[in-house]
């Protein structure tokens, strides 16, 4: 990805953030606002996968999953190294 795309990247996720922290903050609960973010997510992989009227076949939540554990592997990659960094 391009350096201009990932900043946009980051950017995005932490408008996402923000909005999870803001609800936290107005009293949600954490696990219920993570699952409404992971619901929503969902909701949008399916749509951008699918089409509007479509659904996921079994191959295509497969597909879906697998980004998303990607992506989850690589934050945890990277929050690792950030702590070593730190530790150094």
């Amino acid at each position: 990805m391009a350096e201009k795309s990932m900043v946009e990247y980051y950017e995005l996720s932490e408008r996402f953030i923000a909005l999870a922290n803001e609800m936290t903050a107005e009293g949600k609960e954490s696990q219920a606002v993570n699952a409404a973010l992971m619901s929503a997510s969902g909701v949008y992989a399916t749509y951008i996968a699918a089409g509007n009227n479509g659904g996921l076949t079994p191959a295509g939540v497969k597909k879906v999953t697998s980004v998303y554990k990607a992506n989850l592997q690589n934050i945890q990659k990277l929050k690792q190294e950030s702590s070593a960094k730190i530790a150094d």
